[in-house]
């Protein structure tokens, strides 16, 4: 039997009330679509070995969770696995989770997510008789789901009024990066996510923490030509990106979810197990610089 060696230096912190201490970064694994199965198989060695429990996955992934699957069996007990759901109905959430589940290996998943939330009216549905909601509240009785999360990259105060819907929510993930964090305007105040989530004790998981723009119009970079695999243009080199991620774990999250590039994982990595911390005068010089950069968030604005 292999012994895994842990490096020290990845802190971790407790997801609100789950129980559970996650690592300060997640992995991302859509970065696992990019992979042959043997190119998976290392990279998820490698964050394990790192240090790494929070991983994070989902349908929409292309083959990622197909990828994850034999290493997420081997390694079961050391991963704390969220997957999501873009269904807003009783009947597709409860198929998605199951097919997922299928895809996985696995009979059961710590945290199912509510994914990409962006306009009231979803919330409506989910929320409502016959939602989403309702099928994933059974699942956790059926012992498929231990928490209940919610992502979206839309508006923060539509995030809000989820919080105040569903008192049941054990996890969010939004965007947290210093040109949201610098700019004016309800739609860009994830700070307030944030903080009612903290107030709540509901776990934080922060993406686009790396995100640097959006990319030039595709009649310009056509989508087979962009260096990254990311809907958004990220920043890519260590010390900008170790400051990304200084900067987004300085906020409070819970964890910071790497990026979908593969070739930055280890990169992220790097950053996460050498966080001790920032500033307020570090945190504020960033700000300041990157506060006029083009953000791909909110994802509505740029539709």
């Amino acid at each position: 039997m292999r012994l895994r060696t842990y490096h020290v230096g990845m802190q971790t912190r407790p997801l609100g009330e789950t129980g559970h201490d996650s690592s300060v970064a997640t992995f991302g694994a859509i970065a696992l679509n990019w992979l042959e199965q043997e190119g998976a198989n290392q990279m998820i060695e490698l964050v394990l070995d790192r240090g790494v429990n929070h991983f994070d996955v989902a349908p929409e992934y292309g083959d990622a969770e197909l990828k994850l699957g034999p290493k997420l069996r081997q390694h079961r007990e050391e991963i704390f696995l969220g997957c999501k759901t873009q269904k807003r109905d009783y009947e597709g959430a409860a198929r998605k989770l199951d097919r997922s589940l299928n895809r996985l290996g696995t009979d059961h998943v710590e945290l199912y997510q509510i994914h990409g939330l962006e306009y009231e009216h979803e919330l409506d549905e989910i929320t409502g008789e016959g939602g989403a909601l309702e099928a994933i509240r059974d699942a956790r009785s059926e012992g498929k789901v231990d928490h209940i999360g919610l992502t979206s990259h839309g508006d923060p105060q539509l995030i809000l009024e989820a919080i105040e819907r569903i008192d049941d929510l054990d996890s969010l993930m939004f965007p947290m990066n210093p040109v949201v964090a610098g700019k004016d305007g309800d739609e860009y105040d994830y700070e307030a996510v944030l903080e009612r989530a903290e107030s709540e004790d509901i776990g934080t998981l922060g993406i686009k923490a790396f995100a640097g723009g959006t990319w030039p119009p595709t009649d310009e970079l056509p989508e087979e030509d962009r260096p990254y695999a990311n809907w958004y243009q990220p920043v890519d080199d260590p010390d900008t990106i170790r400051e990304r991620f200084d900067f987004a774990a300085a906020q409070g999250l819970t964890s910071v979810i790497t990026p979908g590039d593969p070739k930055l994982v280890a990169m992220v990595l790097d950053a996460a197990e050498r966080f001790d911390g920032m500033d307020e005068a570090a945190q504020r010089s960033l700000i300041e610089r990157a506060r006029h950069d083009d953000s791909p968030v909110p994802e509505q604005l740029h539709h």
